[in-house]
């Protein structure tokens, strides 16, 4: 066979196999001219955070009492303590406190062994009652009298008084710290940016947090009856509003 006869089937081979390596470099070359194309510049982020804070007088408080009898009878000392806390809820409407605003958040009943003064020192076996009532003032003046007129009815458990806010007034608070802090926080960043030669041109993320604190108090000291009422003063309550913010910057 002759071998010249093969030589043009040979340049076309070696002439494919050139543009088939031509047409795979193309390709690569685009896929890598692509991924740079879509990479993304860096971006300029300033990161601050900033806490509102309100503070303001209480419109609402709550008052946490208790009635507790003992007696080796467990009908009398269940008796004994319904016919005390029926007087005290009355004496409390009587008194101008909505019905809604009194309400039982804790009733037990259990045994309890006590040491006797005998000589052999027998145990003795109570049964022992306590009634749990929460009342709600809208009036935080009247804390004091309300104090006196439930230990008059014959409470004698004060669990705690905590000073708060309303829903509506806490609402309304929130807001204004949330405003107090997002000023803040933008001007920081404005601070900072303009100090780097940048400009704030957006907000990327921006994180809430925060709360208020309502004001408790745990002792209450009854010193007769023949005292005037009892003063019970509230302090501020403060409500605050923390935000993180990520701006963007230009």
């Amino acid at each position: 066979m002759d071998s010249g006869a093969n030589l043009p089937t040979m340049m076309q081979k070696a002439i494919l196999g050139v543009l088939a390596t031509i047409l795979v470099l193309i390709t690569i070359l685009g896929s890598v001219m692509a991924a740079q194309d879509t990479v993304q510049p860096l971006e300029k982020l300033i990161h601050t955070s900033a806490t509102g804070e309100v503070l303001t007088q209480p419109d609402q408080v709550e008052i946490s009492v208790s009635v507790q009898t003992e007696n080796q009878d467990a009908k009398v000392t269940q008796q004994r303590n319904a016919d005390i806390m029926t007087k005290t809820i009355a004496a409390l409407e009587n008194a101008g406190i909505p019905p809604d605003k009194i309400k039982t958040t804790g009733y037990n009943m259990y045994q309890v062994s006590e040491d006797s003064t005998q000589i052999l020192g027998q145990k003795i076996k109570l049964y022992r009652v306590t009634n749990t009532l929460l009342v709600t003032l809208t009036d935080i003046s009247r804390a004091g009298e309300i104090l006196d007129l439930a230990v008059a009815g014959g409470v004698n458990q004060v669990n705690y008084i905590t000073f708060s806010l309303s829903k509506a007034q806490l609402r309304a608070l929130r807001s204004q710290a949330l405003n107090d802090s997002m000023a803040q926080a933008w001007s920081d960043a404005d601070t900072v940016a303009s100090a780097a030669c940048l400009v704030v041109a957006g907000v990327k993320e921006i994180t809430i947090s925060g709360g208020y604190y309502p004001i408790p108090m745990t002792d209450y000291y009854s010193a007769g009856s023949e005292k005037s009422v009892t003063p019970v003063i509230a302090g501020d309550v403060k409500v605050t509003a923390t935000v993180s913010v990520t701006y963007l910057c230009g």
